[in-house]
């Protein structure tokens, strides 16, 4: 019964995209639970056969190589279930572990008695079920010798289908079953740690981490031997490759030490593109940089590659890859297939990429999209007005890109008729009203008569209905706070702030309100929640590079939350319309620290308590909670985009007890005093240390440091988005671009480290960060120089 079971829900597929056992993480447990029962069946005595047992040995190696046809992915299981899973991988290893003994002494009894496609060694009626399973190969009552594998690839079952007599050598047998489970044994082994870590996080305490078991003795000796050899590995890809390219495509999700294992797997896809072509993620092996400068011919499977994500897409428009007709044509062509709404998020890196169109791909691919989006085209149109000019004061004509938006944006307005030229009209008519308060309000002195100035513009200015915030697309316009109008602190360049009130009903619906108020139609206005929204208006200061770190701050967001994390983020949204000119959005319900310190003259923890209560009380509690969310994740992207200028003036807390950073004007190779780097990776200071408990032994503390080695290793395996996409801004000019910024944004994803060193080294970062002097002497500086509390 047991060994039916398992030869009808085995299959012998590898990597089959419609595979019926599930390869998400969660699964893991169950899956390899399954297979130690199955493997202890073939261990035992219950089969009499041994031909019977190679079958089924085969399903379960293939059900095992299958799991690994994916990339990795970030554990969602509780700590105590996947404690369980980690148990149960550990025993399907050492079971495997053991296979070797009984593959030598169980397979020659039954290669000699079949000789050639004579017996059986299952019931009539399994054979013909499994002649029915999959298609994968087949099976008769007079032909089981037939489907034993005699090599590493699953597809050459039935090369041995001629019934001449002869005599199978077991030894071959043997051997590639060795192969295999080398090969199994060393993906799990890699997996079993990884998973270990992600339970049991290293802490600065010398709490968490590895902790070795007797269960995990020989899994350990494994690893230490060799595992990580150029040689074995080369072997190993190209095994994989044997059984299913899938498998060999997704090795270097897994495996990060090990070199020249791309270099392997992308001469293996060069071999044979077509076997791997349904897979985007194999595509980074076939399109590199040689390859595009070397014109290979193998580059013309990309015109029927499956997709890649956009800011992949966008890549071969960049830095990154050389122009070539056939990765210009593949990008469009994977950009064209994707929404507005998630063009939208691109706009920055799209209108940067015409710096390396040298074919017209995509400025073509801008006019295609502006026809069929109004609200696209109108973003790019304001982007494009921006990135005219390298400075923000719009004296400095970008050499490169000048002409081509100058060109571009009549283009984009000529195809405007009708309905849709009186909506974009009416949308930057209103705007521009909008932004030239700023100028209305310079020329009175600060204070009352700027303010009055400022309430007295905004009160002149009408809602037009259809029209919307260019850094909220999603939301039309209801009505002004005539009485929000305040000017910000800046003398020279009169920002102000103001309120509106608008209805979220999303990109489509705003279209289409926009569209239909132009041609004098009736519009349901009760879409979606009514909110009032504040937002700064910003003239003469170039808000591009916060675009950018916003940009990668709302990718973390995404990944956070598709890998289950509960880590808390804030992209607020930044837009860039004008050389120098922006609309920013305000966090709503939140102040900065330096505000709460002019307030109430006290550190943040005595703030914590006089707002939430006892440290012992729930509310209290819950505002801690949201502290620490927000702070580890805030610290992983501080860390990685090497965000400086954290003086207090930049640090928000909101109502709910979340920290929340804003002005990236100082990041990755840039930072204040000439560039000094004064500041550490990360701010944690006494008073947040002392809100997570007061010192790193307190357990809030310890969950800190566990969630930003979980959300570093969750961001790990996206690293190369995120290069792309900062990778494309490179040539705007920008003053955090020295040089070395892609190598360095590299390194710091440590991208050849274990999950283990990985680990180590976020730790590492923490642990130098946690009260460095350096942060304490910035805030007294900051003190002096611009009164803004500690």
């Amino acid at each position: 019964m047991f060994a039916c079971m398992f030869h009808r829900t085995l299959h012998m597929t590898v990597g089959n995209p419609d595979s019926k056992i599930n390869r998400h993480i969660g699964a893991i447990g169950t899956r390899f639970r399954l297979l130690s029962c199955a493997l202890a069946l073939i261990q035992g005595d219950t089969i009499p056969k041994s031909l019977s047992k190679n079958v089924l040995r085969e399903r379960i190696y293939c059900a095992c190589l299958d799991y690994f046809c994916a990339a990795r992915g970030c554990p969602t299981q509780r700590p105590a279930c996947l404690q369980e899973d980690i148990n149960a991988l550990l025993n399907f290893w050492n079971a495997l572990h053991a296979d070797k003994k009984y593959l030598k002494t169980s397979v020659i009894g039954d290669f000699t008695s079949y000789q050639y496609g004579g017996g059986a060694s299952l019931s009539p009626s399994m054979a013909s079920d499994l002649r029915s399973t999959s298609g994968e190969f087949v099976v008769n009552n007079a032909g089981w010798i037939n489907t034993v594998p005699l090599s590493s690839n699953t597809s050459t079952l039935s090369k041995r289908s001629n019934r001449s007599k002869r005599m199978v050598n077991p030894d071959v047998y043997v051997k590639d079953y060795l192969k295999k489970r080398a090969l199994i044994l060393s993906l799990l082994a890699v997996e079993i740690q990884a998973l270990k870590v992600w339970l049991q996080p290293p802490q600065p305490t010398g709490q968490g981490g590895e902790v070795t078991t007797p269960q995990e003795e020989a899994l350990v000796k494994w690893l230490s031997g060799g595992f990580n050899s150029q040689k074995a590995w080369s072997g190993n890809t190209n095994l994989a490759w044997s059984i299913s390219p899938a498998l060999a495509v997704y090795l270097s999700t897994r495996i990060h030490n090990v070199q020249g294992l791309d270099a392997e797997i992308s001469n293996l896809v060069r071999e044979n593109p077509i076997a791997v072509s349904h897979l985007g993620e194999a595509l980074q092996y076939l399109a590199t940089s040689e390859n595009i400068l070397s014109d290979i011919p193998e580059l013309n499977y990309m015109l029927t590659w499956a997709p890649v994500p956009p800011v992949k897409a966008l890549a071969y428009f960049s830095r990154q890859y050389p122009p070539h007709p056939l990765t210009a044509q593949y990008a469009v062509r994977v950009l064209s297939n994707y929404p507005a709404d998630t063009i939208l998020f691109y706009i920055p890196q799209l209108t940067q990429s015409l710096r390396y169109d040298t074919m017209g791909y995509v400025g073509e691919f801008i006019k295609y999209a502006g026809k069929k989006s109004q609200l696209l085209c109108h973003q790019l149109i304001w982007n494009m007005q921006t990135n005219k000019f390298r400075d923000e004061e719009g004296h400095e004509k970008d050499a490169d890109l000048f002409e081509v938006f100058e060109n571009l944006e009549k283009a984009l307005i000529g195809q405007f008729a009708g309905t849709a030229k009186q909506f974009y009209e009416r949308e930057f008519d209103f705007f521009g009203k909008v932004t030239n308060i700023s100028a209305i309000i310079k020329p009175y002195p600060k204070g009352i008569e700027r303010k009055k100035a400022c309430l007295e513009a905004l009160k002149a200015i009408k809602v037009e209905p259809g029209c919307y915030l260019p850094s909220n697309p999603e939301s039309v316009i209801l009505d002004i706070d005539r009485n929000s109008g305040t000017p910000m602190q800046s003398a020279a360049k009169a920002p102000y702030l103001a309120r509106f009130k608008v209805r979220r009903c999303g990109i489509k619906e705003l279209e289409k309100q926009g569209m239909a108020v132009s041609s004098g139609q009736e519009v349901d206005s009760n879409i979606g929640p009514e909110i009032w929204q504040a937002a700064i208006f910003k003239v003469g200061d170039d808000v591009r590079q916060d675009m950018l770190a916003l940009q990668v701050i709302s990718i973390f967001k995404n990944i956070f939350q598709t890998v289950g994390l509960d880590l808390f983020l804030f992209p607020y949204r930044v837009v860039a319309t004008s050389p120098g000119c922006g609309v920013i959005e305000c966090v709503p319900n939140a102040k900065s620290r330096d505000q709460l310190g002019r307030s109430t003259d006290t550190g943040m923890f005595e703030y914590f308590i006089s707002v939430y209560g006892d440290e012992n009380s729930h509310a209290f509690q819950q505002a801690r909670s949201n502290f620490v969310k927000s702070m580890a994740a805030y610290s992983l992207v501080g860390f990685l985009l090497q965000i400086k200028d954290r003086h207090n003036g930049n640090i928000m807390l909101d109502t709910a007890g979340h920290i929340i950073h804003i002005d990236f004007g100082f990041m990755f190779e840039s930072s204040p005093g000439g560039n000094l780097g004064f500041e550490p990776d990360i701010k944690l200071t006494q008073e947040m240390v002392m809100i997570m408990g007061g010192k790193v032994e307190a357990a809030p503390f310890r969950w800190f440091v566990e969630l930003c080695i979980k959300g570093y290793l969750a961001v790990r395996p996206y690293r190369e988005a995120i290069v792309s996409l900062v990778s494309l801004m490179l040539d705007t000019g920008l003053p955090c671009f020295r040089g070395q910024t892609i190598r360095q944004l590299r390194t710091r994803f440590t991208p050849l480290a274990t999950e283990k060193e990985a680990a180590e080294y976020m730790l590492s970062i923490i642990q130098h960060s946690c009260l460095n002097w350096r942060t304490r002497a910035y805030d007294r500086l900051q003190y002096h120089q611009n009164q803004i509390p500690y």
